[in-house]
C-alpha cells in the first residue's frame, strides 16, 4: 500500500480579506467542488489507492461542512467591528502557525489482511499514535490495548460490525498514548469481501480531531459562559429597577410641600435612564417634608452600575432621610454621609446636594459635596447659586463641608440635577450653560412639572450617555 504523506501536507492558502459571508461563499463553492470529484470518481474496492482517495473526499467534505457550521455561527454573532478583526485575523493566518491549522488534522491509513494476518500502516499513522515504525503496525486484537478505557467497547463494537456484518466504520474514540497524552480518533472504514464474499481485509483512515473537539468544547463552554452571563445580567438589571422603583420618591407628578403652608414648593423630578449601558446607575432625586414644617430637597449619584451601586444608593438615601428628620443641617449631613460611605464594605464616591428650605422666611440653606451648584431662575434669567467647599463623598476622611444661604422670591424656580443630565458622551463635561439657556421659558408662571417637561425634551435624547436625575421647584406665593 502506497504512502499516503501527501494526505498530511496541506498548504492551505489563506483566502482574501473579506467579510464572513465570502468565506461562507467560498467554503461553500469548495464543498461543491470535492462532491463533483466524489462522485466523478470511479474507485474499485480492490485498488487500495482508490479506497484512500475516496476516503480523503469524505474527510474534506466532513471538514468544509464543519468549517461552514462554525462560519455560520460566526455570522450570527458578528457585530461590524468583530467581522473586521475576524477578516484580520484570516488575513494573517499565512504566518507559520496558521488560524486554518486546526481542522486540518493529521490523517494516517491503516489496512489489516485478515488472510495473511498483514498490517499496513501510513507512516502518518505511526506519528499519531506515537509508535516507532520499527514496532510495525498494530493489529486489530493489539489496538484496545491503546484505547481509552471508557471508549474500548465502541471500538470493538465497530470493528466486529465491519468484519461480521459487513457495516462500514464511522466514529470517534480516545487513544492513551506512551508518552501520556491522549488523542482524539475518528475512524473511517470498510470491509473488503473476497470473491465469495467472505470478509478478506479491513482498511480505514483515521483522522486526529483532537484539536477540533477541543475547540468545540472551547465554544461551547464559551456559549454557556455567554449564557450565564447574560443571564446574571439580566436579573442583576431587574434587581436594580426593583430596587431604584422602592427606593426613589413614591410620588408622580407635582408635589406640594409643606402642606398648606404659605411659600410651599411645588415640586416635581423625573429619572432619565442611560441608552449607553444595560445597567442602572446610583443617581437618585428626593424631596421630603421635614418635622419642623421645612422641607428637604436632594439630588446625588454614585459611582458604578448595577444592583450594587442602586443598593449603596438606598443605603444612603435611607441615611439621608432620617438624619435630615432628626434635624440634622445640611452641611453636618454631608459629613455624616462621607464617613458612611467610608465605612461600607464596598467604597465607592458619590457627589450630592441637599438643600433646606423653610416656608416661614422663603430661606433655602444648602450643602453639596462634588456636585454641580442649585441653579436659581428668576425673571427670565438663570443663575448657579454660590458654592460652598465640598468635596466627593467618599473621597477624604473627615471632610468638612460648607453651606451657603439665600432667600428666595414668590416665583423662583430651583433645578437641582446630576452631572449626567447635561454630558452628551462619558468625555464630556457638564455643562450647566444648556440649562441656563432654558431660563425664558421657564418664566411666565410656569408650574414645576411643566419645568420638567422642557427639561427633559432638551435632554432625554435617546443616546444618552449616563443616566441622570433632575429635580424642580417652584417657589409658592
Amino acid at each position: 500500500m502506497p504512502s499516503h504523506l501527501f494526505a498530511d501536507r496541506p498548504a492551505p492558502q489563506p483566502p482574501e480579506r473579506g467579510t464572513v459571508d465570502a468565506l461562507i461563499t467560498q467554503t461553500r463553492r469548495l464543498r461543491g467542488g470535492v462532491d463533483a470529484v466524489r462522485r466523478d470518481a470511479l474507485v474499485d474496492d480492490d485498488d487500495p489507492q482508490g479506497r484512500w482517495q475516496r476516503a480523503l473526499c469524505d474527510l474534506a467534505v466532513h471538514q468544509l461542512d464543519d468549517l461552514g457550521s462554525h462560519l455560520g455561527q460566526l455570522r450570527e454573532g458578528l457585530t461590524a467591528e468583530e467581522e473586521d478583526a475576524a477578516a484580520l485575523v484570516v488575513e494573517n493566518a499565512s504566518g507559520p502557525e496558521p488560524a486554518l491549522a486546526a481542522p486540518l488534522s493529521r490523517v494516517g491509513s491503516a489496512e489489516w489482511n485478515l488472510l495473511t494476518d498483514a498490517v499496513n500502516w501510513s507512516e502518518e499513522l505511526f506519528e499519531i499514535f506515537g509508535r516507532s515504525p520499527e514496532n510495525g503496525g498494530m493489529s486489530l486484537d493489539e489496538l484496545p490495548t491503546m484505547v481509552f478505557a471508557d471508549d474500548q467497547a465502541l471500538l470493538t463494537s465497530m470493528v466486529t460490525g465491519a468484519l461480521v456484518d459487513g457495516r462500514p466504520i464511522d466514529g470517534e474514540f480516545r487513544i492513551v498514548r506512551s508518552d501520556g497524552h491522549i488523542r482524539t480518533l475518528h475512524m473511517m472504514g470498510e470491509p473488503v469481501l473476497d470473491a465469495d464474499g467472505c470478509t478478506a481485509s479491513m482498511w480505514a483512515v483515521l483522522r486526529d480531531v483532537s484539536e477540533l473537539r477541543r475547540g468545540q468544547h472551547a465554544v461551547r463552554e464559551s456559549r454557556e459562559g455567554l449564557r450565564r452571563q447574560r443571564h446574571i445580567a439580566r436579573t442583576e438589571h431587574r434587581l436594580a429597577v426593583e430596587l431604584r422603583e422602592a427606593v426613589l420618591p413614591p410620588w408622580r407628578g407635582s408635589l406640594r410641600l409643606p402642606h398648606g403652608a404659605p411659600g410651599a414648593l411645588d415640586i416635581a423630578g423625573h429619572y432619565l435612564p442611560s441608552a449607553s449601558s444595560a445597567l442602572i446607575g446610583g443617581s437618585w432625586y428626593d424631596a421630603l417634608e421635614l418635622p419642623d414644617g421645612a422641607s428637604l430637597l436632594t439630588v446625588g449619584d454614585l459611582t458604578g452600575r448595577g444592583a450594587t451601586a442602586t443598593g449603596a444608593m438606598a443605603m444612603l438615601l435611607g441615611a439621608l432621610r432620617g438624619m435630615a428628620v432628626a434635624g440634622i443641617g445640611p452641611a453636618a449631613l454631608m459629613g455624616h454621609l462621607n464617613q458612611l460611605l467610608e465605612t461600607t464594605v464596598q467604597p465607592a464616591l458619590g457627589s450630592a446636594v441637599c438643600c433646606r428650605y423653610e416656608p416661614e422666611g422663603r430661606t433655602l440653606s444648602w450643602s453639596g459635596a462634588g456636585h454641580p451648584a442649585p441653579l436659581l431662575f428668576r425673571d427670565g434669567a438663570g443663575r448657579p447659586l454660590g458654592t460652598p467647599d465640598g468635596v466627593l463623598l467618599g473621597a477624604t476622611h473627615r471632610a468638612a463641608y460648607g453651606q451657603a444661604e439665600v432667600t428666595l422670591r414668590a416665583g423662583d424656580v430651583l433645578v437641582l440635577g446630576t452631572d449626567g443630565l447635561t454630558r452628551r458622551s462619558p468625555s464630556d463635561e457638564a455643562h450647566q450653560s444648556r440649562l441656563l439657556a432654558l431660563a425664558p421659558l421657564f418664566d411666565g408662571g410656569r408650574t414645576a412639572q411643566d419645568c420638567v417637561r422642557m427639561i427633559v425634551e432638551e435632554f432625554g435624547e435617546p443616546e444618552r450617555a449616563d443616566d441622570a436625575c433632575v429635580l424642580v421647584a417652584r417657589i409658592g406665593s
